[in-house]
């Protein structure tokens, strides 16, 4: 096994920005994401980088990922959250939830208010002035139970939604937080159950 010092110092960077991409955001870059980071002409500069880490022993790669790189005796750090990505969740209109694992990541807990059981991906545009976008993984603790002004994802006859929780007497509102969209009264009639609260957010660039 090779020690840090026989690395380049741009390979030692190169290391260093696949080790802080993974703890941050849970999966390694891209070689293309490489090549931006570090200015280089094209993707295969970056794969000879990559290459060369691989047989120093630091990493390896799976060829048929996108982002099939992997450390190599590195643990995942015990302190790290082992958090499943489930299906979908619309932040317009409601969109089944699909409750199959897509994948997991590694994150660190810091960047949560509680610990989430779980990841779904946000579509749409309708929770923007709270800072959700289009594409964001929101963390969700299971819970069925929610107070006023708490962001909910919430499961309204068979379909879910992410949306700030109002209830004045018996009356539940789901609000939006975009002016373009109306908020959701939810009916006498309709199903409605809280499937958990958001405790924060991961962006992937």
């Amino acid at each position: 096994m090779y020690s840090m010092t026989t690395l380049t110092p741009r390979r030692t960077a190169i290391l260093t920005f696949i080790r802080e991409r993974i703890a941050d955001q849970g999966q390694p870059p891209s070689l293309a994401e490489i090549s931006e980071a570090f200015g280089f002409a094209s993707r295969s500069v970056a794969r000879k980088h990559v290459l060369a880490l691989t047989e120093a022993g630091f990493i390896e790669v799976n060829p048929h990922q996108a982002r099939g790189i992997r450390l190599l005796n590195q643990p995942p750090r015990p302190e790290l959250l082992d958090v499943p990505v489930l299906g979908r969740v619309a932040a317009g209109l409601p969109i089944g939830a699909d409750a199959e694992v897509h994948s997991r990541l590694m994150l660190d807990p810091a960047i949560f208010t509680k610990a989430p059981d779980y990841l779904l991906r946000v579509q749409g545009d309708s929770m923007i002035e709270d800072g959700i976008l289009d594409g964001d993984l929101v963390g969700v603790q299971r819970t069925p139970q929610a107070s006023n002004g708490q962001i909910v994802v919430a499961r309204l006859d068979g379909e879910v939604t992410i949306k700030r929780f109002e209830r004045i007497g018996e009356r539940v509102r789901l609000l939006p937080r975009n002016p373009a969209y109306h908020p959701i009264i939810v009916e006498a009639d309709q199903d409605l159950a809280i499937e958990g609260v958001f405790c924060g957010l991961v962006r992937q660039g």
